[in-house]
């Protein structure tokens, strides 16, 4: 028999037993919300309690529920950490930490699966562990870049935005908890982890080639223990341009076997009592064995499901206008609720994070705060002009007004909506940019950009190549953006459908 409960009075009536309808000396009235009804309706079924405790198979319901709403939760906050530490796994492939810069010196291409990455610039990913005691990272001039702790936080700007403005310098990373002296003449960078990602880019030269900034990289890029400067260890150098590689962690059940991983690793101090005690209460705590049983395991696996799936509804569908930029429009901002992922100082913005570690890397203020003419930003869109999702059978167009304000330059690149990395079709590299000096520009100094699988006749340079029956996104990346973008008094077009 199914029980219906239609208000207070209900409840309360099913409450009253025997025991309660006696009065005894003390007895009072119980205010309305205080004493559980007998039997429950709910999200996770019907609840049974015998005078306010639940019965067995409601305890084993109570129970399942409260493990599965932790590990999704768990599995949000854990998007971050698990992304580094899959990073870290994949760069200790190619050689030893701390020696090993993996570089794309023929741009990266689509070959490479990595979260968004981009194709206009050289980039060189280095992974820096200080479990051994502090280390000098002597940076190359005319980089842009930074350092991410494990926990993906951000540490430092190296480079343009950096402590050494683009001249290179003399970074000095310590350990958590270093109380030693610390010696004068170096930037000093303190993570609360041992493991740190230092990504940064070098630049094409005016005539598009990036050779002379990957040879002034190999020349003066230098990562030493401290005291080691006269001897320091030989760099090693992984060209990845046009070479198939992995940098995308798994959302599947071995995301938690990762989440293990850099749980043991990592002190305690590089997080917080809630976010651990979550992950704890899934048997994740340090210095224990992971070990779920069966039921645990058939959890872990449905919640990384789940949690994928959110992740995927945050960034390609999200729900709040505020991660939007125009209220009419359907750009996007990467950083919602700024580089520290906030609604308000000290209060975190879940979806925020949750969205941007699940499609993007790199954070840095550099990306979300105005930096007129020095840093970047990326305003994305998953949507076309009528909100609906990109169709890669369908012809769309990006129309940028005159006077795009980007310093450096500016690019649109495609992303595939499963890999979030580049489009992988007949194009090595699924862009346009202002690097290429083939781009047809307007008479009136705009530029059209089209996506779709055909070009436009005479717009092959202009075109960036989809697949029917693929979902795709993509970002428009502003390098050294101007005042005219912070200001909106630029706006990029919405992308418009062409043709069916």
């Amino acid at each position: 028999m199914k029980v219906r409960f239609l208000g207070a009075v209900s409840a309360v009536a099913l409450l009253v037993t025997s025991a309660a309808a006696e009065n005894y000396k003390m007895t009072t009235d119980v205010a309305p919300g205080v004493a559980s009804p007998e039997l429950l309706e709910t999200s996770i079924g019907l609840l049974r309690l015998e005078d306010g405790v639940p019965t067995d198979w409601s305890t084993d319901k109570i129970y399942d529920n409260l493990d599965r709403s932790r590990a999704l939760q768990a599995y949000l906050l854990a998007i971050p950490i698990v992304n580094q530490v899959s990073m870290r796994n994949t760069l200790k492939e190619y050689g030893p930490l701390n020696t090993t810069d993996v570089i794309w010196e023929d741009l990266v291409d689509s070959k490479t699966i990595e979260l968004t990455a981009n194709d206009n610039v050289v980039y060189s990913f280095i992974w820096l562990d200080t479990t051994d005691g502090p280390l000098v990272v002597e940076t190359p001039p005319d980089v842009l870049g930074l350092i991410d702790d494990m926990w993906y936080r951000w540490v430092a700007d190296v480079g343009i935005t950096g402590a050494d403005k683009g001249k290179g310098g003399k970074y000095l990373l310590l350990p958590p908890g270093h109380t030693g002296d610390v010696p004068d003449g170096y930037f000093v960078v303190r993570p609360t982890t041992y493991g740190n990602w230092m990504p940064f880019r070098s630049f094409l030269n005016a005539e598009g080639d990036p050779k002379p900034g990957v040879e002034k990289v190999k020349e003066t890029l230098k990562i030493y223990r401290l005291g080691e400067a006269d001897s320091p260890p030989e760099m090693k150098y992984v060209n990845l341009s046009g070479e198939p590689s992995n940098f995308v962690a798994p959302q599947d059940y071995s995301f938690w076997e990762l989440l293990n991983e850099a749980i043991q690793e990592e002190p305690s101090t590089g997080s917080d009592p809630t976010t651990l005690g979550l992950f704890a209460s899934l048997g994740i705590e340090k210095g224990k064995p992971f070990a779920p049983d069966a039921r645990m395991k058939k959890i872990l696996a449905d919640a990384a499901n789940v949690g994928a799936t959110t992740a995927r509804a945050l960034g390609y569908r999200m729900r709040e206008r505020d991660g939007y930029i125009y209220p009419d429009g359907n750009w996007r901002k990467p950083f919602f609720g700024g580089y520290k992922f906030e609604v308000s100082p000290g209060v975190a913005n879940l979806d925020g994070a949750a969205f941007f570690y699940f499609l993007a890397t790199g954070v840095t203020p550099a990306m979300a705060e105005k930096m007129v003419g020095e840093g970047s930003q990326y305003p994305w869109t998953a949507l076309d002009a009528d909100g609906n999702p990109f169709d890669g059978g369908k012809t769309y167009r990006l129309h940028l007004p005159k006077d795009i304000p980007a310093k450096r330059f500016w690019s649109a690149i495609v992303y595939d909506t499963q890999t979030r990395s580049m489009l992988q079709t007949d194009q090595r590299f699924p862009s346009v940019s202002s690097q290429n000096k083939d781009v047809k520009v307007n008479d009136d100094g705009s530029v059209d950009v089209y996506f779709g699988p055909a070009a436009p006749d005479g717009m092959e340079n202009n075109w960036v190549q989809t697949i029917p029956g693929k979902g795709w996104f993509m970002i428009l990346r502003l390098y050294g953006p101007l005042e005219t973008w912070f200001d909106q008094t630029w706006r990029p077009g919405e992308i418009s459908l062409v043709t069916n």
